[in-house]
């Protein structure tokens, strides 16, 4: 089976034969030895996050790499993709979801792994586990303004997909992400970000 399952910007997502293939997508307005190039490095850099992340918490393992193609194999998760199932739970188990997923966010950051696409899109639970994927636009970084950026993407996404439950969900995953020797610091830049928004809103 060959499926398309997801398209951004970057990158098509595919299902292949029980395996998850994302592929770069070539882009015509580069010259073409610097869009090889870029794609070439960033699914380096992509699988390079994705193998530090797996030592610390549940993402999918990688199959194959292929620099030339950019594309990375990923096993195929089975399970409740959170930006579609996660209003359908009951609310206590969803609340139960969000301290699991700042409780992971907490120990990448610790590690000093920026996701950089935070959505519950981007989250899948299956056998009691929440596995977070799509490295794309990841990072390495111990500065407290990436990991306040990070945390700020969470939140606008439980906002703009889980609106009726958006507070209660984020102060969830803040209960877990406490956990990290960090989250003082990262919260209290976090007001600043916020204020930054807000500033530009205005104008």
């Amino acid at each position: 089976m060959n499926k398309l399952i997801a398209q951004a910007a970057e990158a098509k997502i595919f299902l292949i034969d029980n395996k998850i293939v994302k592929s770069r997508i070539l882009k015509g307005y580069r010259f073409p030895f610097l869009d090889e190039k870029l794609r070439r490095q960033r699914t380096r850099k992509e699988a390079k996050l994705l193998q530090k992340a797996a030592s610390i918490i549940p993402v999918p393992k990688i199959l194959a790499i292929n620099e030339t193609r950019s594309t990375i194999e990923l096993e195929y998760i089975r399970g409740e993709n959170l930006s579609e199932s996660l209003d359908t739970l009951p609310i206590r188990r969803s609340l139960a979801i969000c301290k699991i997923i700042g409780a992971q966010i907490a120990k990448l950051h610790d590690a000093g792994i920026i996701h950089g696409d935070l959505t519950t899109s981007n989250m899948i639970f299956a056998d009691r586990k929440l596995y977070i994927f799509d490295f794309g636009l990841g990072f390495e970084s111990c500065k407290v303004e990436d990991r306040a950026v990070d945390i700020h993407l969470i939140k606008e996404a439980f906002e703009a997909r889980h609106f009726a439950r958006a507070s209660a969900y984020f102060e969830a995953m803040i209960a877990g992400y406490k956990k990290s020797g960090k989250a003082k610091e990262t919260l209290q830049r976090l007001a600043n970000v916020e204020k930054r928004g807000r500033y530009k809103q205005q104008f």
